[in-house]
């Protein structure tokens, strides 16, 4: 695709970045065959090729407009056409350029703009998130189902190990999850210790930096990324092993630091460091395959449906390792159809778009369903909730299912 930047972008950092994403595109159309937004709608300006196009048009000089936004924001940046795309285009890098581009250009109605900035300012603060959502869980029968979708019933971390190991491994305890989910941390932690590996938190380590940084807030995501390079550094440097994530989309966002901070000086080697340390679960536990058959081999008579997140088969590349270790330990592991498709949380996605993201919901869960599952489970703490929100089935992050039968033998 041959382009023409405008001054305004041309020779800059993103420009050339943007330039050079658009030129691999050779506008086949593959695309469309696995966008979720553009299977609802049917709208070509809701697809990744015309979603480009738009994003080319504004990068050309044309002012972008509210139909140009609202496009934008209708994409999950779920990522699926970066793995369907025969030329490698990083539709993901594009969209943040374009979106932010649009953003400075088109003024949000002030309904919009308190939203986004409720959500941008609240959910990477835990010292504001978790009371708020502890608050929440006290009147959760009280509250409208929209809300009760968003908030879960209240969970119990259950104990923390404190045994001390040689090897030691940072888990990033995230902004949300730990109010929503406190017992997916503690779940890898306790193991990690049954494996002989100490899961450590580092204090001042917060938001992965994905929540404001997709919202169009560059600079405050980056802060964030900053903050927990300088949180995880005395660490790395004492020797821990691996950064570990139990929500797939911080894993994606910290394995892109390198990248994202890449023209900072003062961060950019310790960037790139940290993000070649990040790994998710489903990447470290393989290396105890034979430990955990010996500990659970044929031992969880569940059939499960797995979720695969985006951010995990799209975003990671990850496919296959969580189904591995799910069967080594004995449990009836099954994809659903259209696995590859998005559940339709996508972060701030369900609170922005509530319509599409409910309607891939139910198109989800309908798939899970028809799997006969005693449990469904997923490797993120949004898809988690928001699947949750329209099922009584259980839905569980998979590492909970292998605690659960490593406190049943031990």
């Amino acid at each position: 695709m041959q382009t023409n930047l405008a001054d305004f972008i041309k020779h800059t950092r993103e420009g050339e970045e943007a330039d050079a994403i658009l030129r691999k595109c050779v506008h086949c159309g593959f695309c469309t065959a696995t966008c979720p937004t553009y299977q609802l709608l049917g709208d070509e300006l809701d697809g990744p090729r015309g979603r480009i196009y738009l994003i080319k048009q504004v990068l050309e000089g044309k002012q972008a407009t509210a139909k140009t936004q609202l496009h934008l924001d209708r994409c999950l940046t779920c990522r699926n056409c970066e793995t369907t795309c025969p030329s490698g285009v990083q539709y993901g890098r594009l969209v943040d350029i374009g979106r932010k581009i649009v953003e400075d250009q088109v003024p949000r109605s002030l309904p919009q703009r308190i939203a986004r900035t409720a959500l941008k300012e609240a959910l990477p603060r835990k010292w504001l998130f978790t009371p708020a959502m502890k608050a929440g869980q006290l009147v959760r029968p009280l509250l409208s189902k929209a809300l009760q979708n968003k908030v879960p019933a209240r969970q119990e971390a259950g104990i923390w190990p404190v045994r001390r190991h040689a090897r030691k491994m940072l888990l990033l305890d995230g902004c949300v999850q730990p109010a929503m989910a406190p017992n997916i941390n503690a779940a890898a932690a306790r193991v990690f210790d049954a494996l002989g590996v100490q899961l450590v938190i580092a204090p001042k380590a917060g938001c992965c930096g994905a929540i404001r940084y997709h919202l169009n807030d560059h600079d405050g995501g980056l802060d964030d990324m900053r903050r927990n390079i300088d949180a995880w550094w005395p660490l790395v440097q004492a020797g821990a092993e691996a950064i570990v994530m139990t929500a797939s989309g911080c894993g994606v966002t910290v394995k892109e630091y390198g990248h994202l901070l890449a023209h900072d000086a003062a961060y950019a080697a310790k960037a790139k460091r940290i993000s070649e340390m990040t790994k998710d679960l489903s990447e470290l536990l393989p290396d105890f395959e034979s430990e955990l058959q010996n500990k659970l081999g044929g031992k969880i008579g569940k059939r499960v449906a797995w979720h695969p997140p985006c951010t995990l088969q799209h975003g990671q590349q990850i496919r296959g390792k969580v189904e591995s270790i799910l069967r080594a330990a004995g449990v009836d592991v099954q994809l659903c159809a259209d696995s590859h498709l998005c559940c339709g949380s996508a972060g701030t996605y369900s609170v922005l778009q509530p319509e599409l993201s409910y309607q891939l919901r139910d198109n989800k869960l309908a798939n899970l369903q028809a799997t006969g599952p005693d449990m469904i489970v997923s490797a993120n703490i949004g898809c988690l909730t928001h699947l949750q929100s329209g099922t009584r089935t259980p839905v569980k992050h998979w590492i909970e299912l292998i605690d659960g039968a490593l406190s049943r033998n031990a």
